[in-house]
C-alpha cells in the first residue's frame, strides 16, 4: 500500500501509472477523456496527466461506484474551483445522491414485490405438485 504524500503540482502521470493505480484499463481512461471528464496534456502521442487530472479520474470512479451518470459527474466536477466556496458543489452533490438514493430505494421495493410474488407462485406450484403425487 502507497504511503499517502501530499501532491507536488508539478508531477506527471502516463495513463499506464493512472491505469495501474486506479485498477482501471487505458481503455477506460481515453474513454473518460472522450467524454469530457479528462484533458490530459499531450506530448505527441503521449498524454501526460497532471494532479488535476488524476484527481478527476479518481472522483469519475468514485461517481460511478455510487450510480451516478457520466453526465452528472462532469457537471460536479466542473463545478469544483480550488479556492472557491465549495457549497454550491456540495448542494448540487446532495441532491444527486438523494435523487440516487430514491431511485434506489424504488428498485429495492419492486424487488421485495417480486419476490414475494415469487415466493407465492412457488409455494403454489410446490403445492399442486405435492397433490398430484399423491393422485
Amino acid at each position: 500500500m502507497r504511503q499517502i504524500e501530499k501532491e507536488r503540482a508539478d508531477a506527471e502521470y502516463s495513463i499506464g501509472e493512472l491505469a495501474a493505480e486506479f485498477d482501471v484499463t487505458p481503455r477506460a481512461i481515453r474513454f473518460y477523456e472522450a467524454e469530457g471528464l479528462l484533458a490530459p496534456r499531450r506530448d505527441g502521442q503521449r498524454r501526460i496527466y497532471t494532479p488535476r487530472e488524476r484527481t478527476r479520474l479518481k472522483l469519475t470512479l468514485r461517481g460511478k461506484r455510487l450510480g451516478l451518470t457520466l453526465s452528472e459527474i462532469r457537471d460536479l466536477i466542473d463545478m469544483y474551483e480550488p479556492g472557491q466556496d465549495e457549497r454550491p458543489q456540495l448542494e448540487r452533490f446532495l441532491a444527486v445522491l438523494e435523487t440516487h438514493k430514491a431511485a434506489l430505494e424504488r428498485q429495492r421495493e419492486d424487488i421485495a414485490a417480486q419476490l414475494a410474488e415469487i415466493a407465492a407462485f412457488e409455494k403454489r406450484v410446490r403445492k399442486q405438485l405435492g397433490s398430484r403425487k399423491r393422485s
